[in-house]
Order: structure tokens, then C-alpha cells, then sequence
């Protein structure tokens, strides 16, 4: 799958991985396991956050949060501008900016912008809609999370639509959502109000999840619509074959997890096969937002920090260098992936993967522009279809006739002496 991922991933992004992975497993963690007994007590377990977990998790959190926070002031700053650029057009004939007006438009794009803006959806039905939704939110939420009362949803649902619309106009103008980015805002301001006592972890990451659903469904949404203008799709049929969709969704969504969730009863657990490690990183968050910074390993602090500046120095570079040396500048999002993740085994596979697709463009460009993206599809969707049959085998305790494992030279050594003594 990773293979394929790395085939349509541009080649920077996996460059990226390979960097932030050598600079985490290759230097950063060996250096400070040394410090083990020093900065941080000997003998915790791995999945510990006051030991080498910390250093992992938090500062690949320093790094996310730097990334973010400067591509969010960024894109915050390009919808307002484009905004107000908008709403100071006064050659606009339409009450959406549907598109520039000074420019000489054809039949086509003339009847893309009718046909959208025909069939409208009615304000009064969205804004009924949302009160509705936002009312049914508050009153069921506080009573699956008790942590999480009805004032955090309530609020969260005043502020939502207002970073809703900035996160959805900005991905139409960048094709880049930073919901990501609200639901950590959300886990902090919820974390910090609910308080250590009365349950901050849980109440910080349900206002996530709510706040997550919220930002990233208007982005969606906004690149559905901007399909269906493509292709002079009704916007009232979109609207209504999504209401449907997710309302399958309620169901299938549930029951997909039960299946995974019955196969692999160690789903999330460090060091298994489905570890989770982005749970990792907002359970993390959610502590840090209720515990503060003291409960951090030494160092560890000042390590965040340093990421932190790191990400933004490496973004303020990228959009400042001449276009051909910007081009060869990583991604900090990019880089922070292997600083949180178990080993260097992705970064491997979808280097790898950009490895097969640039020797097939020296080979011939055409094929590998044309077949490039179904082959990379194929693999993705084969390991992704062959996880239904691997679960129905989970499920009826069907066990692997063969095991491989590949072993260190010294590990090698050890079972093969011990396979002597079995002989013996």
C-alpha cells in the first residue's frame, strides 16, 4: 500500500519522510536513549510519555503545531485578502464569487455558473438544519462523554462555523485543510476549561472529535460542490445524495469497526499490527493541555521548541527562495510523520515507491504518466480489499501455516543455536 502511496505522493513529500526518519531513529532517539537514567527514569515502559515516548511524540507535536499554525496565519491571511478583494469588486454581477469576472468567460463556464446557481440551497434550510444538529449535539454528547457538558458542545458549536468557513474557503483556494489544526485548538481551550479533576483528557478529545467533524466536512464539502460546478452537477442532488451517504454511513462505519475491532481485539496498542499513532499523538495533546509542560521529561521542552522554530524557519524558506531551490525544501508535516511512528518501515516503502515510478519516467514518460496512477491505485486498493478477507480469517481463528521474520545477525545467531539444542 505504501508502495503505491509513494507513487502518488510527489517525490519531496517522500524525501521528507526519509529525513525526518533519519533524523529521528538514525540520530535524535539513539542519542537520547543514552540519556536513559539521566533525563528521564530507566526502566519505563516503552509506550511511557514521561520516558523516550515523550521525546518522540512531543517534539513530532512541536513540529505538527509549528507547520500548522504558520500554514494556518498563511491561509488565514489569503482568505481574507481574497476576501476582501471579493466584496471590493464592483464588476461582481453575482452574490457569489463563483468565479473571476474580469476575465472573458466562455458558454461553458457561463453555463457552469448558471446551473450552480440555480438550484441553491435554501439559507433558511442550512441554518435550520445546523441549529438542529447543534441541539441534538449538545443534549446526546454530555451523556456519552460525561466530562464533555453542554456548555463545551454548545460553545464549540457558536465558533465552529466561523472557522468552518475560513478552513473551507482556504482549501478551495490551496487544496489544504488544517482541521487538524481547530481540533488541537479545541483540545486545549476544552482540556484546559473541564480541568484535571473532572475528567480534561476525555472532555478535550471529544470536543476534538466534534470540532474535527465540523471544520473537515466544510472542506469536503467545498470540494464536492467545486466537482459538481465541474461537471454542471445540481447542487440540491449533491446535497441530497450526501445526506444519504452519510446516513449510510452512520450504520456501515459502525459495523465495519465492530468487524476490526472483533478481529484485532489489540487495535491502537503499541507494537501491534494497527497501532494507531495518531491517537498517540492527541491523547498526548490532551494530557499536555490539562497537566501542563512539568509533567515533560528534562529536555524535552526545549527540544519542542527548537522543532517548533524549526518549522517555521523551514516554511518562511520555502515561500521566501527562488522557486528552484524552494522546490527542494522538505515539508515539516512531512518530516514529523516517522518522529511518532514505529520504525522507518513507510518512509522505506514510499521512497521506494518513488523510486519505481521515476525509473519508469527515464524508461518512458508517456506510460508512466498514463499507467502511473493505476498502478499505484491497484496496489493501494489490493491490500486495502484484502483487509475484509483477513478479518472474517481473524475472526474464525484461522492461523498462518508460515511465519518469515528477518532477524539481526546477533538474533540469527541466538535461534539458530536454539534450534540446535531442539535438534538435539
Amino acid at each position: 500500500m505504501y508502495i503505491g502511496v509513494g507513487m502518488v505522493c510527489p517525490y519531496l513529500i517522500n524525501i521528507s519522510l526519509l529525513l525526518g526518519t533519519f533524523l529521528s531513529w538514525g540520530i535524535l532517539w539513539p542519542l537520547i536513549e543514552t540519556k536513559e537514567g539521566d533525563w528521564y527514569k530507566a526502566g519505563l515502559e516503552p509506550g511511557n510519555f514521561h520516558g523516550i515516548q515523550g521525546y518522540r511524540v512531543f517534539t513530532a507535536i512541536a513540529l505538527i503545531l509549528g507547520d500548522g499554525l504558520y500554514n494556518f496565519l498563511k491561509v488565514l491571511g489569503n482568505t481574507c485578502h481574497k476576501l476582501h478583494s471579493q466584496f471590493n469588486n464592483k464588476k461582481s454581477s453575482s452574490g457569489l464569487p463563483v468565479g473571476p469576472d474580469d476575465m472573458e468567460t466562455s458558454f461553458d463556464e457561463q453555463r457552469r455558473r448558471e446551473m450552480f446557481l440555480k438550484d441553491q440551497i435554501p439559507t433558511w434550510l442550512a441554518v435550520v438544519g445546523y441549529v438542529a444538529i447543534a441541539a441534538v449535539a449538545t443534549v446526546t454528547l454530555p451523556q456519552i462523554f460525561e466530562p464533555l457538558k453542554w456548555y463545551h458542545v454548545l460553545l464549540i458549536y457558536v465558533f465552529a462555523p466561523a472557522l468552518a468557513f475560513c478552513n473551507a474557503y482556504g482549501c478551495g483556494l490551496t487544496d489544504w485543510s488544517l482541521a487538524s489544526t481547530y481540533g488541537k485548538l479545541a483540545i486545549f481551550v476544552i482540556g484546559e476549561w473541564a480541568g484535571r479533576m473532572q475528567g480534561g483528557v476525555l472532555a478535550g478529545l471529544a470536543a476534538c472529535g466534534v470540532m474535527l467533524n465540523i471544520v473537515s466536512t466544510a472542506s469536503d464539502l467545498i470540494q464536492d460542490f467545486k466537482t459538481g460546478y465541474m461537471t454542471l452537477a445540481s447542487p440540491r442532488s449533491m446535497f441530497v445524495s450526501q445526506v444519504i451517504g452519510t446516513a449510510m454511513g452512520c450504520v456501515i462505519a459502525p459495523c465495519v469497526f465492530w468487524i476490526y475491532y472483533q478481529a484485532f481485539p489489540d487495535l491502537g496498542v503499541e507494537g501491534t499490527e494497527y497501532p494507531a499513532p495518531t491517537a498517540t499523538v492527541f491523547r498526548n495533546l490532551a494530557i499536555l493541555g490539562v497537566e501542563g509542560f512539568g509533567s515533560l521529561p528534562s529536555h524535552c521542552l526545549t527540544l519542542c521548541y527548537g522543532f517548533f522554530s524549526a518549522a517555521i524557519l523551514i516554511n518562511v524558506a520555502r515561500d521566501t527562495a527562488p522557486k528552484k531551490w524552494a522546490q527542494y525544501i522538505p515539508v515539516p508535516m512531512a518530516m514529523a510523520i516517522p518522529f511518532y511512528m514505529t520504525g522507518s518501515s513507510v518512509a522505506v516503502d514510499m521512497c521506494l515507491g518513488s523510486l519505481i515510478l521515476y525509473i519508469w519516467e527515464t524508461k518512458n514518460k508517456a506510460d508512466a504518466d498514463s499507467f502511473g496512477p493505476a498502478v499505484a491505485s491497484g496496489l493501494i486498493c489490493g491490500e486495502g480489499l484484502w483487509s475484509v478477507p483477513k478479518s472474517i480469517l481473524a475472526l474464525a481463528k484461522v492461523n498462518p501455516p508460515i511465519c518469515m521474520k528477518f532477524l539481526s545477525n546477533d538474533m540469527n545467531e541466538v535461534v539458530d543455536e536454539f534450534i540446535e539444542t531442539l535438534n538435539r
